[in-house]
């Protein structure tokens, strides 16, 4: 919650509302991206991401993530179709120039596509084929929202060795995720005719569901506590609409709307210093390729 946390595409209405993309990308990856950054490093450390790990990141977005794994060691890639100024921050994380005094590395590639685009920036057979794949954004808090990742998973898998480990994300139950109740708010103003909106609780098997549809084999699963902070009641919104969540509702409604209905949400979580505190439980699953 890319963390959200989910690609803004997702949850689009017809009136998409005009934004500053490159505002809106910049609050993603300084407030928001970090969230996830409890599960990143789980997976990486369940699975021993190191020196012979190469990873193929899908929707990798500015690249924390990414980051992260290069710093064991891993050779990434990073593949995202639909965020170009999120691309465009993770190349200035991982690709720097060399006015920098920093060597960018050789095996390290982003690439604006999909899966399909990454064997010809390879470059060499040698950077194929991959050893992980990770799909980071969490799906499960609103109806379709993992539509078209079966897909994505699917052409990733002919880059991959076989039996490599993919890890998707979920929401937890909503009991156990405090940001819910604020995130019902986007999907109630985006659907007023109906009391919840799009809204519906994280399934125990939507993850296995998406894995099985991309031809996978679940092959274990974990939770992480993933606690949204934020400095205050104006960073916690900045984040959490650089997400593109609440996109729909704001085309449905304006921008004003949504801006009061989303500080009212925020209210019950606001602690005594100001700050903003969520606690929220992630899960991954780890599938393999046949």
């Amino acid at each position: 919650m890319t963390p959200t946390l989910v690609h803004s595409h997702h949850l689009h209405a017809s009136a998409t509302p005009r934004v500053d993309l490159w505002a809106r990308a910049r609050d993603w990856a300084e407030i928001q991206e970090r969230m996830l950054v409890p599960l990143y490093e789980a997976v990486y450390e369940r699975l021993e991401v190191g020196t012979g790990t190469r990873l193929l990141g899908l929707g990798c977005g500015s690249g924390l993530a990414l980051l992260m794994a290069a710093s064991r060691g891993a050779a990434v890639t990073g593949v995202d179709p639909s965020a170009p100024e999120r691309l465009s921050l993770a190349r200035e994380r991982l690709l720097p120039d060399a006015a920098g005094g920093v060597r960018a590395r050789t095996d390290t590639r982003l690439v604006e596509g999909g899966p399909s685009d990454v064997a010809a920036a390879a470059g060499s057979p040698d950077a194929l084929p991959y050893n992980l794949v990770t799909a980071f954004h969490p799906i499960g808090c609103v109806a379709g929202d993992s539509e078209g990742l079966s897909t994505l998973l699917g052409a990733a898998a002919p880059l991959a060795a076989r039996g490599t480990p993919v890890v998707l994300v979920g929401w937890g139950p909503p009991e156990r995720c405090a940001t819910s109740s604020v995130l019902r708010v986007a999907t109630k103003l985006a659907d007023p005719l109906r009391s919840t909106g799009s809204w519906r609780p994280a399934l125990r098997d939507d993850l296995e569901e998406v894995a099985h549809r991309a031809g996978l084999k679940p092959d274990g699963s974990g939770r992480v506590a993933c606690p949204f902070g934020y400095a205050d009641v104006e960073s916690a919104a900045r984040g959490l609409l650089s997400t593109g969540l609440f996109d729909a509702a704001v085309g449905a409604t304006d921008q004003a709307q949504v801006d009061k209905e989303l500080a009212e949400a925020l209210h019950p979580h606001r602690r005594r210093d100001g700050t903003v505190w969520m606690p929220n439980v992630f899960r991954y699953l780890i599938a393999r390729t046949k």
